[in-house]
């Protein structure tokens, strides 16, 4: 981070020397490229589909006969489909949960749908998402549970080298993914083989996962790993479906009664906020499922959440600068439910009217200040191209400023989508938004942290003006500053 800092710094000078004002530092904490990449997704689906879609179970003890895998209908093309139409832009398979059953036919054991009457043993799951996936211009990504209650050397160190070697065969077999999501869930009861007893590992040591994460880094370069504590993305801290408010980018994962940060053992309720001046750019992923439960049972197919409650979901997410890894659970034919389905079209019927249009288009764009005065690249008009790449930023002195919207006529908005320029950090502390009366500013709504990405929601707003107040520690860049309009449904659906 500081490498890069006086390189900007550097170029800063070469560039004022030409007569021209170059960017700002860069800020605290920085993304990598990967990074950068995840944060364009915001919004994804998480796939639980195991043998305890059978057994009716959340957590199978590992002793489950591989031959009650056998779904009557599966199809990867319509779950995948269901979620490419829901605007998700990619899904992350449950590979392997902690009762270990494969969803692959992994060489390394014979606990797998090769064991199965599905497909005659011939099936693979993983394949069919992974192809669907591509089919349909989605990411995909696989969990793989550290936890394995079938395996006998769960707990010594063989089981790690299985556990690596299944790693290594996914991101082979299946690539390219863009999420390796690794649980927390680490020991306890469980069948390892036919013992049939507890076992307990050292978190801290067991794993060795700079070892593990190594793995992922030489084989899937361009993948971003979740945990308790990343490397490159954060657990929330809940699976209530919500990021803290403010949810800063930036974290310093802490460990439970002094012990080191590693999966399962941290404190947890702090990947909630984060922390303002965090060590390292970890940013929060939102988990949550459209039911109670991770799998699918029958008994919640008139539980699953309404399109309305998914709409909050997605405005504490992603509206709050996090992803929303929405789970959703296919029953015993292979096939997402048809009550799933509805709600999240539902969800997406709302978003696509709202977010299809910005009422900031053709805006004339007013800054209090701007960087090296008439400066192009760093212009107030940035905010309203559509670009993310492109940003406002002010001299480096004016860490409080304002933009201003002159809309092409009087604008009635309920949301309002705030963006950064991350590759320079998260900035701005404090923001506030204004609309002019006709006489004076009245402010509607205020905040910290815009980071990623940051949404307004709340009472209509009728203005020809608005006004966007930020202020910070260093100078600001703002990539977005947008305008849309949450449409009105009677059919139930939406704001009254």
């Amino acid at each position: 981070m500081r490498q890069v800092a006086v390189a900007a710094a550097g170029m800063a000078i070469v560039t004022a020397l030409a007569g021209a004002a170059g960017p700002p530092a860069p800020y605290g904490a920085l993304p990598s490229a990967g990074q950068l990449a995840w944060h364009e997704l915001e919004f994804y689906g998480f796939v639980h589909f195991t043998i305890n879609t059978f057994t009716d179970k959340e957590w199978g003890y590992g002793d489950e006969s591989p031959t009650l895998f056998n779904p009557t209908d599966f199809s990867a093309e319509q779950i995948v489909g269901a979620m490419a139409d829901a605007g998700m832009a990619g899904v992350i398979l449950t590979c392997k949960h902690h009762d270990g059953f494969c969803l692959w036919p992994s060489k390394f054991t014979r606990h797998s749908i090769a064991a199965s009457p599905w497909m005659g043993g011939k099936g693979d799951v993983v394949r069919a998402f992974a192809d669907a996936c591509r089919w349909r211009g989605l990411r995909f990504g696989v969990y793989l549970s550290p936890w394995d209650r079938n395996h006998s050397e769960y707990g010594r160190p063989a089981y790690v080298e299985y556990y690596r070697s299944q790693l290594r065969e996914l991101l082979t077999l299946y690539g390219p993914v863009f999420e390796v999501w690794f649980d927390g869930a680490n020991g306890g009861d469980g069948y390892y083989g036919g013992a049939r007893e507890r076992r307990t590992i050292d978190p801290a040591t067991y794993y060795d996962w700079p070892g593990t994460w190594q793995i992922v880094r030489d084989l899937a370069p361009r993948a971003c790993m979740f945990s308790d504590v990343g490397p490159d993305i954060r657990w929330v801290g809940n699976e209530r479906g919500y990021a803290g408010d403010p949810c800063w980018a930036t974290y310093t994962p802490h460990g439970r009664n002094g012990q080191p940060p590693v999966p399962g053992q941290v404190m947890h309720t702090e990947g909630e906020n984060g922390h303002r001046d965090g060590r390292y750019w970890l940013p929060a992923e939102v988990d949550v499922s459209i039911r109670p439960g991770w799998f699918w049972h029958e008994r919640e197919n008139d539980k699953v959440r309404t399109p309305e409650n998914l709409l909050q979901l997605y405005y504490q997410s992603v509206g709050r600068g996090a992803s929303l890894l929405l789970n959703l659970p296919p029953d015993r034919r292979g096939r997402l439910h048809e009550n799933d389905i509805a709600s999240l079209m539902g969800m997406r019927h709302i978003l696509g009217a709202t977010f299809g249009q910005d009422l900031a288009k053709g805006a004339r764009v007013t800054a209090s200040s701007s960087r090296g005065g008439s400066e192009a690249r760093f212009a107030p008009a940035n905010v309203v191209d559509g670009d993310r790449s492109t940003y406002w930023c002010t001299d480096d002195a004016a860490t409080s400023a304002e933009l201003v919207l002159e809309l092409v006529g009087r604008m009635t908005f309920n949301v309002v989508s705030l963006r950064e320029h991350l590759p320079l950090g998260q900035r701005v502390e404090t923001w506030a938004l204004d609309r002019w009366d006709g006489t004076g500013w009245i402010e509607f709504g205020a905040g910290k942290a815009i980071g990623s990405r940051r949404l307004w929601r709340g009472e209509p707003q009728t203005a020809t003006k608005v006004r966007l107040r930020v202020k910070g520690p260093v100078c600001p860049a703002i990539s977005e500053f947008a305008l849309h309009r949450e449409p009105v449904w009677t059919g139930g659906h939406g704001r009254s």
